[in-house]
């Protein structure tokens, strides 16, 4: 048997606007940009894709499904922007051949700084989920797969989730496969789905380049490497940004033709079947245990935290940025909690990454900076007002309490 399990994270920040020391105004976010964004990608990548996955439910009556993680984030622009997208979302939800994950509302780094706000923050995304979805989360990505044993010792420990998924990286397996299930140390409930990245590449990355030995892939080309698992392991795990679709990858490279067929191609062997990450976690028990004790992400040829720490510029502003966090819940403030929250999207760091050499196109993607160094000031710029703005709550607060 060999199951594909097909996820996407769906996600998109709110970009900042160009701020000065000299701005006054708590207006950080760029209306237009973050408007005409979310825009052109729900045209070139949502809607279309979700449309072609709803008739692909279809058409094979329910035995094709997936799964997503959309970040709050971009919940909020799609309401504010397109929120024809969220109706096509719901159309797959009700589907009953879609999954939709838990992650941290804001795609933070709150993990690693705040268990309390990551909490929070997963807590608050469950909540959007079920009033938008009618669905309840059973399964934990954490932003950009970002993991480790004490990642799952946390999760298992809330006592909500059935699974994770985290990177299939090779320091990771050694010599062990990414297409079987497997249970973190000292975790008596939860299930670890690891990715298969090269197969997941194959689509994300590779589709389109035509430097490529396998250029062009056609579905059943794909579908026949798929059928090379069954006998060797139980799940294919296909984890990609949902962005692959259109947007990434254009329409013109093949890809929706390519999605389109995958299901026919791959349920033509009688062994085969797509599920959810539930599903998965169900049908097939853990072969043994994995021991991640340091942390990996999916980010990047080196698969761990660079991306987002590599640099002192990228540490300096993170540890600012949750410094604030007495002073924000002391505040009580819904608008000062909410721009600091976006304030910790994990985007924000990216764009400061100064590792321009292997990955220097993927960090350039939509990037809103003409370097790493004028988006660290720009953020600093919008901190230390942020900052400003806490201490004057705090000092309002405590004259009317004197009073």
């Amino acid at each position: 048997m060999s199951s594909v399990c097909f996820y996407f994270q769906v996600h998109q920040p709110f970009r900042l606007r160009h701020y000065t020391v000299f701005d006054r105004t708590p207006h950080y976010f760029d209306e237009f940009k973050n408007a005409s964004i979310c825009r052109k990608v729900a045209n070139k990548c949502y809607l279309p894709t979700n449309r072609l996955l709803l008739k692909l439910i279809r058409k094979f009556g329910g035995q094709f499904r997936v799964s997503f993680s959309v970040t709050g984030v971009l919940l909020e622009q799609f309401h504010k922007y397109c929120p024809e997208v969220i109706s096509t979302f719901d159309a797959l939800a009700q589907t009953g051949c879609v999954e939709f994950l838990a992650e941290t509302y804001y795609h933070s780094l709150s993990y690693l700084y705040s268990r309390s706000e990551f909490a929070d923050q997963i807590l608050k995304h469950i909540e959007m989920i079920e009033q938008l979805f009618g669905q309840t989360p059973r399964i934990f990505r954490n932003t950009e797969l970002i993991y480790n044993n004490d990642l799952a010792r946390t999760i298992n420990a809330m006592d909500r989730f059935d699974g994770i998924l985290a990177e299939g990286a090779d320091h990771v397996l050694a010599d062990r496969s990414p297409n079987f299930v497997y249970q973190p140390p000292d975790c008596d409930r939860t299930r670890l789905l690891l990715k298969n990245y090269r197969l997941s590449d194959d689509i994300a990355f590779r589709f389109s380049n035509r430097q490529w030995k396998e250029f062009p892939l056609m579905a059943d080309k794909f579908a026949r490497w798929i059928n090379h698992v069954n006998g060797n392991g139980n799940v294919v795990n296909l984890f990609m940004d949902y962005e692959t679709f259109g947007e990434h990858q254009w329409e013109d490279t093949g890809i929706f033709d390519f999605l389109s067929h995958l299901p026919y191609e791959v349920l033509k062997h009688p062994d085969n079947n797509f599920l959810t990450p539930s599903e998965v976690v169900e049908r097939y028990q853990p072969v043994e245990v994995v021991d991640v004790p340091h942390i990996v992400s999916w980010a990047d040829t080196e698969r761990d935290l660079s991306a987002w720490l590599g640099n002192a510029m990228q540490s300096n502003a993170l540890h600012e940025v949750y410094r604030l966090e007495g002073l924000i819940k002391q505040a009580q403030n819904e608008h000062l909690t909410a721009d600091w929250r976006r304030l910790q999207t994990s985007d924000h760091f990216y764009y400061m990454c100064t590792k321009y050499f292997s990955d220097g196109d993927v960090h350039k993607y939509f990037n809103p900076y003409d370097s790493p160094y004028d988006s660290y000031i720009n953020y600093m710029n919008v901190l230390s007002d942020l900052r400003k703005r806490c201490l004057a709550s705090a000092s309002g607060s405590a004259a009317l309490t004197s009073a």
